[in-house]
C-alpha cells in the first residue's frame, strides 16, 4: 500500500496527494454533481468530507470509475466508505478509448448488483461518468440511446472535441448502424460492434483539440 493511513506520515502524503496532485482542492465547492435519477448521482472526485455527507444522504454504494487504487485519493475514499457503511466499487472506465463488448455488459451487471441510492465518480465527473450514466440509464432504466447520450454534454463538463469524444463516437455508431437495419443496443454490442473499427473510424475523422488534450490534459 502507497500510503498507510495509519501512520501520521502516511496520512499527511495521502491528504497532500489528493489535494494537489490530484487537484482535489478545485473540488472543495464544486463536486459537478447531478442526480440522473432518483437512486443514482454523478460526481467528480468526493473528498472523505463529502462522502460523509453523500452518507447522510442515504447513499449505499459508491462506485469509483477512476482505477489509482495507488493514488491518495483512493486510500483515504477506501478509509471514508469504510466508516460510512458504503460499500466501494472499483470499475475502472477510459475517457479517450473504446470499451470491449464485456466492459460494457459488466456495467450492465454492475447496476443491477449494487445497492442503491447509489453514486458514481471519475476524476471531474464529466467524460467516465457520463458514458457510465449513458449506459445506466439504458440497462436500467430502459432509456433510448440518443436520449441516454445526453449525459455527455457540456452541462456536464463534457468536452467532445477532444479525444474523449470517442465516448460519444461509440454510441453514434450504434445509432446509425440501427437506423440503417434496427438492432438493439445489446445485440449490436454482442454481434456488431467492432472496437478496433470504431477506434480507427473516430481517429480518422478526428481533428484533436490541443486545449483539451495538450495543455489542460484532463483525465
Amino acid at each position: 500500500m502507497r500510503f498507510d493511513l495509519s501512520t501520521l506520515k502516511g496520512r499527511r502524503q495521502a491528504r497532500n496527494d489528493l489535494i494537489w496532485r490530484d487537484h482535489g482542492f478545485l473540488r472543495i465547492w464544486f463536486q459537478n454533481a447531478h442526480w440522473i435519477s432518483d437512486e443514482m448521482v454523478r460526481t467528480n472526485q468526493p473528498s472523505p468530507r463529502q462522502i460523509g455527507q453523500w452518507a447522510e444522504r442515504g447513499i449505499k454504494t459508491i462506485i469509483n470509475l477512476r482505477g489509482g487504487l495507488d493514488g491518495g485519493f483512493h486510500a483515504l475514499e477506501r478509509e471514508a466508505c469504510a466508516q460510512n457503511g458504503i460499500t466501494l466499487v472499483n470499475f475502472n472506465i477510459k475517457s479517450r478509448d473504446v470499451h470491449p463488448p464485456e466492459v460494457i455488459f459488466a456495467a450492465r451487471d454492475l447496476f443491477d448488483e449494487i445497492a442503491y441510492p447509489a453514486l458514481m465518480h471519475c476524476k471531474s465527473g464529466a467524460d467516465r461518468a457520463g458514458f457510465m450514466a449513458a449506459l445506466y440509464l439504458h440497462f436500467r432504466k430502459n432509456e433510448r440511446i440518443e436520449v441516454a447520450m445526453q449525459q455527455l454534454s457540456f452541462k456536464y463538463l463534457h468536452v467532445r472535441q477532444g479525444k474523449t469524444g470517442m465516448l460519444d463516437f461509440f454510441f453514434q455508431c450504434y445509432l446509425d448502424d440501427a437506423k440503417k437495419k434496427p438492432i438493439s443496443f445489446a445485440d449490436w454490442v454482442r454481434d456488431v460492434y467492432d472496437p478496433p473499427a470504431v477506434k480507427a473510424a473516430f481517429m480518422e475523422s478526428w481533428l484533436g483539440n490541443t486545449l483539451v488534450d495538450k495543455i489542460l490534459r484532463r483525465e
